[in-house]
Parts: structure tokens; sequence; C-alpha cells
């Protein structure tokens, strides 16, 4: 494959049981590459290697007066500098290609699996771990597959020149095949400590980096309290401590690099040494001894390979483990080869939609609220009414069923078509109103229609000002830009446009995590009305404490301690449930306890919040 290639049509099912198999499985992806690599730089480092015996048999020429074989050495010096700019040229053309490969084939498999795990990602991965796995550990896992082509061929060629020295000379041949292998494992010692510096100092990055981005991402609030000089110190530690450990790990590679230069010197000096002992003896001939004394000089570049590989490993290692982690994480109910594991074809789902663990029923084609004491675990649920099973429990409850076929047992295309879930910090990507309402539909919604009911004519006329268009019909807001994450505008403009993002999909399950908490009161219930207008027929739930939406739907569940607790309208629940009025009210339980017993008085307080 060629880099005209990219991206791969299916970068395939990696081998995710550890760091060592994910890079065993990778090479394997790309044995055509590997091989040529090897091949070039086989020819490369032999015809540099060789090319001291030519300069042998040209001196040896001259002591012997032979212009002939003067002649011919010159000639194979000429091929052997031909063979060696070939040999180089092709082996960085393919060793840069098998790194971008590589490199393209994790990128694709994290996107592929960022795709399929959804929001439920970054539940149960750190954002900050996926990018950095997406962006500094792909660049050094790509390093290690081309690095160690290049450590193969070197590995063969000094491996055939030992052997050929003993031949051509035992003496200093056995001398040579000798010193180079104990050359090789005198680094060993030192590499676990210099692979430990160089993870502390990527951890520290990683944190500096992710302090850095907070920042940036708080920067309007930390304006608003004066916090800019705090945080700007704690940035200057962090960045500070990974200085220090960057130059703590590069002693470390220093020593190692100075330890592959004094005593590959100290066994040059004692090869040279014998070898003038042995021509002073008429042993060996002025020529042999350069032949020999140049196949040791060259014998330096093999050992900076095994320096380089040795390097490249111990970064590629952590990189591969940090890979596998993200992408071992599988949907629940899918096999091994990652497909679920009761397909159900491509007709669309469609019906009631029920989660076993909690006892919820969303009705097919009505509006259902739900509200929940925790925040938390109404996320959690949100998140599950739409196949994503999220911690460390996933896998671990039956799945919802939406009319009757379990979620996590269709395939994901299937499942993401049935359900949409919007949770309660949708993200918008950079680009123009069109791009971002350009999403997959069912045709139903225009755009125009789901701005007008997640009421955003004064997100468009925003988005207007900011991009400088002219004012005038929303088509011309149509091609006014967002910016990154919608950070010009404000938190409920950005809840309001994510919501008719939502709503132009026109799924056949709307799932909603408090869509409207970030806008006035007056705006809510306009948005409310809305979303009842534009969904009706459709299912819709929506998970929010807000009684101006609770009033509005058609069903009203409560969700406590992990279960329903009560089903109903708005006004049946007030009167009826204590703790339902507790959640809507937002009070504490000592406040509960003060004015227990007088629902009238909750639901004047009810109305007086809506």
């Amino acid at each position: 494959m060629q880099i005209r290639d990219l991206p791969y049509t299916d970068p395939g099912r990696p081998d995710v049981r550890s760091g060592p198999r994910f890079l065993v499985w990778l090479g394997r992806g790309q044995l055509g590459g590997q091989l040529k690599a090897v091949l070039w730089g086989t020819v490369h480092m032999a015809s540099v290697a060789l090319f001291p015996v030519a300069v042998g048999l040209a001196v040896q020429a001259v002591v012997d007066r032979s212009g002939g074989r003067l002649a011919a050495s010159g000639g194979l010096m000429l091929l052997l500098g031909a063979l060696t700019t070939l040999g180089d040229t092709m082996l960085h053309r393919v060793a840069v290609t098998n790194w971008i490969l590589a490199a393209a084939r994790v990128q694709q498999l994290l996107a592929r699996k960022a795709a399929e795990l959804g929001a439920a990602l970054t539940q149960r991965v750190a954002a900050g771990e996926v990018v950095a796995v997406s962006t500094g550990d792909v660049e050094k896992i790509g390093w290690f597959v081309e690095a160690f082509s290049r450590f193969t061929a070197a590995a063969f060629t000094t491996v055939v020149l030992c052997a050929g020295l003993v031949i051509y000379q035992p003496v200093l041949g056995g001398l040579i095949a000798l010193g180079v292998p104990l050359l090789v494992l005198a680094v060993l010692p030192l590499l676990p400590p210099a692979t430990a510096r160089a993870d502390a100092q990527r951890d520290k990055a990683g944190y500096a980096t992710e302090l850095a981005s907070d920042t940036v991402a708080g920067l309007r609030v930390l304006r608003g309290i004066g916090g800019e000089e705090l945080f700007l110190e704690r940035y200057r530690r962090a960045s500070q401590e990974v200085r220090l450990a960057a130059v703590h790990s590069a002693r470390m590679w220093a020593l190692i690099a100075a330890v592959q230069v004094v005593l590959p010197g100290l066994l040059l000096i004692g090869v040279v040494w014998y070898g003038v002992h042995l021509v002073q003896q008429g042993t060996i001939g002025v020529g042999e001894l350069v032949t020999v004394y140049g196949i040791v000089t060259f014998l330096l570049f093999p050992l900076r390979q095994f320096e380089e590989i040795a390097q490249a490993y111990s970064f590629a290692l952590p990189s591969a483990r940090r890979a596998v982690k993200v992408l071992g994480l599988q949907r629940p109910a899918v096999t091994e080869d990652g497909q679920a594991s009761a397909p159900v074809g491509d007709a669309a789902l469609s019906g009631d939609l029920y989660d076993p663990v909690t006892g919820l029923l969303a009705p097919a084609g009505r509006l259902t609220a739900v509200v929940c004491g925790d925040p938390d675990a109404g996320g959690r649920l949100a998140a599950r009414l739409g196949g994503h099973a999220t911690g460390t429990a996933a896998g671990e409850h039956p799945s919802v069923l939406l009319g009757g076929v379990a979620l996590d047992e269709v395939p994901l295309p299937v499942a993401r078509a049935a359900v949409l879930v919007q949770d309660k910090d949708p993200v918008l990507l950079s680009g123009t109103l069109a791009e971002l309402l350009d999403v997959p539909s069912s045709g139903a919604v225009t755009a125009e229609e789901a701005l007008a009911a997640a009421q955003c004519d004064d997100v468009l006329a925003s988005l207007v000002r900011s991009s400088a268009l002219p004012a005038g019909a929303r088509g011309d807001a149509m091609a006014a830009r967002i910016t990154e994450r919608g950070r010009s505008l404000s938190g409920g403009q950005r809840q309001r446009l994510a919501l008719a993002r939502s709503l132009v999909t026109d799924p056949e399950v709307l799932v909603l995590d408090e869509p409207t908490s970030a806008v006035d009161a007056h705006t809510e219930a306009r948005v409310a009305d809305g979303v009842r207008a534009l969904r009706r027929g459709r299912t819709t739930v929506v998970f929010t404490s807000s009684p101006l939406v609770l009033d509005r739907a058609d069903r009203v569940v409560l969700v406590h301690e992990d279960g329903v607790a009560a089903v109903g309208t708005h006004t049946e629940l007030v009167d009826t449930h204590p703790a339902y009025r507790d959640v809507v009210t937002r009070r504490t339980d000592d406040e509960a306890d003060e004015t227990a017993g007088d629902p009238a008085d909750e639901r004047e307080q009810i109305g007086e919040s809506a």
C-alpha cells in the first residue's frame, strides 16, 4: 500500500491484549513494506560495509604495484558508491512510508472507536488521554515501526560482516565478533531507568497540556473572578516540572549515547593496536589491516541503529499500551471481532423505550419527562437509554429495549439511527451554521423548523453580527461561522443551537439531558412548546427538573434511588409525591421538613419559580 491509497478501506481489527501484541499486529499488517525496507537497508549498509574492502584492495594494489588491480578497485568503489546512494534513498522512502501508514492506521482505529462509543468514550477514558494517544503516541508508534526495519537490516548486515571477518581474518574477526555483542549488551542496564524517566516526562507534559486546555476553556470565568494569575502561576510550575523532567531524561539518553561512542572507540583502538602488531609480524598485509579497520569503523553505524531501536521501543511501548486501553473499549454485548451478538438487519426500530434496570418506560409517540434527584445518575441513565453503557458497570446490566429489541445487541448504525442522545454538555464544532445542521436526518424536519422550535432567532442575529454578514433573511445566518465549541456564544445560545441540531435529525427516539438548563424562564417555556409541537407523534425523553418543561410533558417519571418511584402528570405528582416536590423546588431535606404538609403552598412556590 502507498500513501496515495490512504485512508484504509478497513484498518482491521487490532490485537488489544497488550501493548507488545498491538505493535506486532501493526507490523504484521504492513509486512510487505517492512520487507522492502529491510531489503533496501541491507543494500545500503552492505555497500557501505564493503567500501573498506575496495579501499583495502586498492592500498594492497599500490603496495604490489599492480595497475590492473588498482583500476578494478576503483571501479568497485564507484559501483559501491552508486549502490550506497540508491539504497539510502530507497530506504528513506520506504521507511517513512511505513511510518506514515502505521500512524494513519492507528489514527483510523482511534477515530472508528470514538465514533463507535460516542459520548461514552470520554466517560470511560479522560478526553486528554484520548487526545494524547491520537497525537503524540501515534507518532511514537510510527517511529518504532519505521526504525524496526532499519534495525533489522543493520542486525543482518552486522551478523554477516562478523561471520565474514572470522573467515577473512580469524584472529581479528574473532575479536570483533566477540566485542560487538558485548557493546550491544552493555547498554541494556541503562534502558529501564531511561524509560522510567521518559515516562515521567510524558506524564508531566500531559498534565501541563491538560492544565493549559482547561485554563483556556475557562478563561472567561477566570477573568470574571480575577483568577488568571493564579492559574498562570500553576501552569508556570507545571511547565518548569516538565522542563526539569526533560533534562533529567535527556541526561540518561546522553549517557547511553556516550557509552555507544566510548566502548566502540575502545574496541577500534584495540583492533588497530593488535592489527599493527600482526602486520609487524608479517601475519597480515597492510591492505588487510585497512580493510578490517574500515569494517570496524562501519560497525559503529549499526550500533547507533541498536541505540535508536531501543529508544524507539521504550517510547512506543507505553504509547501502545495507552492506545490499547482506548481501542480495547467495547459496546456491551459485542463479540471479540467487534460485531453485535444478535444482528437484526437494517430494519428501523420503533416502539416503547424501556429500561429494565430502573423500570423506566417511555411510550412510543409521547413526550416523557424524567426527574432524577441525582444529576449524575440522570446522565448515566440518559446514556444507557441510547445503548451507551458507561463506567465500570458497562455490560453488567440488561440492555435497554426499544420495541422489545435490546439496543446493545443490534448493529451500531441501527441503534444510532433509532435513538439519539444529547447530553447536558453538547459540543458545537467550528464551521458555518449550515455545516452544523448538515447532519444525517430523516428529511422530515428542515433546518428552519428546528431553529424555530429551539427559539434561535437571537442566536442567528448574534451570528450574523459576529460574522460581519448583512442582517436580513435567515438564509444569511446559515453562512455565519461558529467559533470552536461556540465560545463566542452564551451558554444558553449554545444549548439551543445544539438542540436545533438534534431536532433536525428527527430520530425515532430523542433523549435530551437538561436541554434548557442555561436559558431564562421565558425562553425555556417557548422552547418546551416548540419541542412538543415539532416532536408530536415521535418518542421524546427529556431529563429535567424545570416545572416549565415538566408541565408540558405528556408523562412525568420520577426516578429515585435507581428506580422508578412515581409516574403521572406534573400536577398530579406535585400534589401527591413529597420527594417529587423536593426535587422540583430544589429544597434541602431540612427545608422540606419545615414546610411539609401543605401541598398548596408548595404548588404556589413552584408557580413562582416557573
